[in-house]
């Protein structure tokens, strides 16, 4: 069985120990536990980007593109778990079913983050954003669960990895407070609006499994 160039290079990359759970205190924080990894944020995007890049190249573009549809932030349309072909013998495998775990970490911290926005329109989220989401673990989960799945489903599932990184990181601009202002009702619908994109974007990933 073929696997995609991309999942094979973040695979390489290594498995990072990361096992995330989120609950709000009743001082409204966030707390979770996590081993740290010192990638930059700029490094990221970079390596990410030169990755999506390199995919982007080869000649089952045109087939993605026919079967999920397009690939910008406007559309929706998504590779379906019910098609999906999946290594039985990598899915089962210890980092797979870690990684299977973090995802739905992931999610529940999101859930959390958007109930405690909707009961305090003015919460500071992003110091829990930038705790709760490290970019290079979340990275490698994602990618350590997607290497479960054949080239051809990985085609629309790449598609929800890019779908949660972007939207993981344009969350935590919008959600910055300055200090003696309130959050505008505009920038509250875009929180919301994103937060609402990534509990669905990491239901649809986990629904793979």
């Amino acid at each position: 069985m073929k696997f995609s160039t991309v999942s094979a290079i973040f695979l390489v990359s290594g498995i990072a120990a990361f096992s995330p759970s989120a609950t709000f205190t009743r001082d409204g924080k966030t707390t979770l536990s996590m081993t740290n990894n010192n990638m930059e944020r700029s490094d990221f995007f970079k390596s990410v980007a030169g990755s999506v890049a390199f995919a982007a190249l080869g000649p089952a573009q045109p087939a993605m593109a026919a079967k999920y549809g397009g690939i910008g932030r406007g559309s929706t349309n998504m590779a379906s778990p019910s098609d999906a072909i999946i290594d039985n013998d990598i899915m089962s495998s210890d980092a797979v079913q870690k990684s299977l775990k973090d995802i739905k970490s992931y999610y529940e911290v999101v859930t959390a983050i958007k109930g405690e926005i909707q009961k305090n329109p003015q919460a500071d989220i992003a110091p829990y954003l930038r705790k709760n989401f490290d970019f290079a673990l979340l990275r490698s989960s994602l990618n350590t669960f997607n290497t479960a799945f054949d080239e051809d489903t990985q085609r629309g599932t790449d598609k929800i990895i890019r779908i949660i990184i972007q939207d993981v990181d344009e969350l935590e601009v919008n959600s910055r407070l300055k200090e003696g202002i309130p959050r505008s009702e505009k920038r509250l619908v875009i929180i919301t609006a994103k937060l609402n994109k990534l509990e669905k974007a990491f239901g649809d990933f986990i629904a793979f499994s």
